[in-house]
């Protein structure tokens, strides 16, 4: 038997589900004979294994959301915006706010499938590892009756466009009604997913918030979870992942980073192509030309603000397909095809209001779910970036239930407090957006937020360096992290917490798109996020990137010259259009290129990666490294 495989149990095929040690449990709402096998044979192990007291077959529809919806209202974990259409507010237990990396474990037969043969010293950043047989005791005292007394929600979903060549189908089980009502935004829950699954294999998804019935621990803000016991399992052979004890985003919406990321950069390296931490957007210049760029961020540095740009540039036109996740695959022209697999965005509240992304604010106007942030007496949202929209005499609701005005101390909302809302509702969603052949990538673009020493934008000389580039990818930490403070991380490809299998072996997946017959997109590396010796950031941002996007376009259609660097490419002065802003930039500072600096940087770098990654770097990383070492010191 495979790792974590469900052995066949025997059941009926009926209205109630027969087995072995429970007898028959009902089938609240669906129709299980309907199920494929697979699903079926998936179900009833776990009946039998979390026994729950029901089973709720879910369709996605809206009939479903307007009684799950009236259901947590009435227990109070919903509480109604007044002030907007069909949007809600929810505040958790504020022990399960954030991503549980340090609980987030990869499960394989062979240490090495997961994590590099990284050499003493080793921090293990690049993914965590558990053997087969201690996860199983684990994931026993934890998953056996942790759904006693309470209902399995059977929900089917497609990451992806129903029915696409680049998609995939996941069933995820789950006693928390709330998460049915997110995955119904993040994902497609449909029959239709069931009707096309068939035989196929799909992604088996577990979740329990880890608090069977009676339960006796004091449940906060109508939020039942189990942090002491949390723990996040990934089996990427039996495609599967399991998560126990926290209700909170990504820990328990399984097909966001663990089904989206972790699983299917497995599948991916399988079956040839790419799943990654990246936004996805079109950008049409005033000659009518569009370009698609893929971009690559950690948590909470812009992605999504990127991907719904305003631009300040006259005759651009910039076109939302996805804020957070991209499945990239080569086709047989040579095109290399994103698709979003994801249905909402789920972004971070703090910092977003009319003026940083206006497309952000207009998508959860209504049909949203606001997660840890504050409530107006007005029945609005609140959180720290709206001060300017709030009356000084308006009262205000923390997350954490406390009265709070204007000018009096503390945060209202939590730092990664989150809105949760379609993403067919935002106003520049491309039209594209769910076509099923995806989109052509031109560009992939890097990023962080580096205060010093690194240049607003600049170009890598090839593949091979843009990958290198990748890898050394940092950024000062953020409040999605569950690792707090200003220190810089790194964050290679922006994938460290999202990290499915070897880093090494990562590395040698992404050198080896480059083969004959493929339009390989050009790589870039973008620091919107550096500042001058008084702490002023020495790019405006937010609208003005498209500036920087402009410049890119045009490498892209040959027509903007470059200065070779020993980090890349850099524009040529005055290629940036910097018209109306002349006096916020100082192109000098904002492209110097500190000599002190950049010798400590690669050996920093060089020392990350060798430590990291160790054995399984590949020799053309290595090579990369040498060159530009061997550069910067000709500087």
């Amino acid at each position: 038997m495979a790792l974590d495989q469900e052995p066949d149990i025997p059941f009926y095929e009926v209205h109630e589900v027969v087995v072995p040690h429970l007898g028959r449990v009902p089938i609240t709402k669906g129709d299980f004979h309907a199920l494929p096998k697979k699903v079926q044979k998936f179900i009833a192990f776990y009946v039998d294994y979390m026994t729950p007291r029901g089973i709720y077959i879910c369709d996605g529809s809206e009939h479903e959301a307007h009684e799950v919806i009236t259901k947590l209202m009435e227990r109070g974990t919903l509480e109604r915006l007044e002030a907007l259409e069909n949007c809600y507010i929810c505040r958790t237990d504020p022990a399960d706010v954030a991503r549980v990396e340090s609980k987030t474990f990869i499960v394989t037969k062979d240490k090495y499938q997961t994590i590099p043969h990284s050499k003493p010293g080793a921090k293990g950043g690049m993914g965590l590892w558990m053997d087969p047989d201690e996860m199983k005791i684990e994931m026993d005292s934890r998953f056996k009756d942790c759904m006693a007394g309470r209902m399995m929600y059977v929900i089917p979903f497609s990451m992806g466009p129903i029915g696409s060549d680049l998609s995939k189908i996941g069933i995820q089980l789950t006693d928390s009604n709330y998460v049915l009502l997110c995955m119904r935004l993040m994902t497609r829950v449909s029959p239709k997913v069931l009707d096309i699954l068939g035989d196929q294999d799909f992604v088996k998804c577990v979740h329990s918030m880890g608090c069977p019935r009676p339960w006796r621990r004091k449940v906060i803000n109508h939020w039942p979870c189990n942090p002491e016991k949390v723990l996040l399992a990934h089996f990427p052979e039996e495609r599967k992942v399991k998560s126990y004890g926290s209700g909170y985003g990504g820990n328990s919406l399984l097909g966001k980073k663990c089904f989206a990321l972790r699983i299917a950069s497995n599948i991916a390296r399988d079956e040839g192509w790419l799943a990654e931490h990246m936004l996805i957007m079109g950008v049409t210049n005033p000659k009518g030309q569009e370009f698609y760029i893929a971009a690559a961020f950690p948590s909470a540095c812009g992605k999504t603000n990127m991907a719904m740009l305003n631009p300040s540039l006259p005759g651009w036109k910039v076109r939302c397909v996805g804020d957070d996740i991209a499945w990239m695959k080569f086709n047989e022209k040579g095109e290399l095809r994103a698709i979003n697999p994801e249905y909402g965005f789920f972004g971070v509240a703090p910092g977003t209001n009319w003026k940083t992304n206006p497309n952000a604010m207009a998508s959860f106007q209504k049909n949203a779910i606001f997660t840890n942030v504050a409530k107006r007496a007005d029945g609005m949202y609140f959180w720290e970036g709206l001060e300017d929209e709030l009356p000084d005499d308006m009262e205000v609701t923390t997350w954490l239930g406390q009265k709070w005005k204007k000018g009096q101390p503390g945060l209202t909302s939590h730092p990664n407090s989150r809105f949760t809302a379609p993403a067919s509702q935002c106003p520049i969603i491309h039209d594209k957006w769910e076509d099923p052949a995806g989109v052509p990538i031109s560009a992939i673009v890097f990023g962080g937020r580096r205060p010093t020493g690194v240049p607003l934008v600049f170009e890598a000389f090839s593949w091979e360096h843009g990958v290198m580039v990748g890898a050394a990818v940092k950024s000062e930490s953020t409040a999605a992290a569950e690792f707090k403070g200003k220190s810089i991380m790194h964050d290679p490809m922006a994938m460290r917490p999202f990290m499915g299998y070897n880093f090494g072996h990562y590395l040698d997946h992404w050198l080896s798109m480059n083969k004959p017959g493929r339009k390989l997109p050009k790589i870039y590396h973008v620091n919107w996020f550096r500042v001058n010796e008084k702490g002023k950031f020495l790019w405006p941002g937010y609208g003005d990137n498209i500036r920087v996007i402009d410049w890119m376009c045009k490498r892209l259609s040959g027509e903007a010259k470059v200065v070779p660097s020993p980090i890349g490419n850099l524009p040529e002065k005055g290629a940036i259009d910097i018209s109306g802003i002349e006096d916020q930039v100082h192109w000098d500072e904002l492209f110097s290129l500190p000599k002190d600096y950049w010798l400590e940087d690669a050996k920093e770098t060089r020392q990350f990666l060798e430590v990291e990654v160790g054995d399984d770097l590949p020799a053309e990383i290595e090579k990369q490294l040498v060159e530009q070492e061997k550069r910067i010191a000709a500087m």
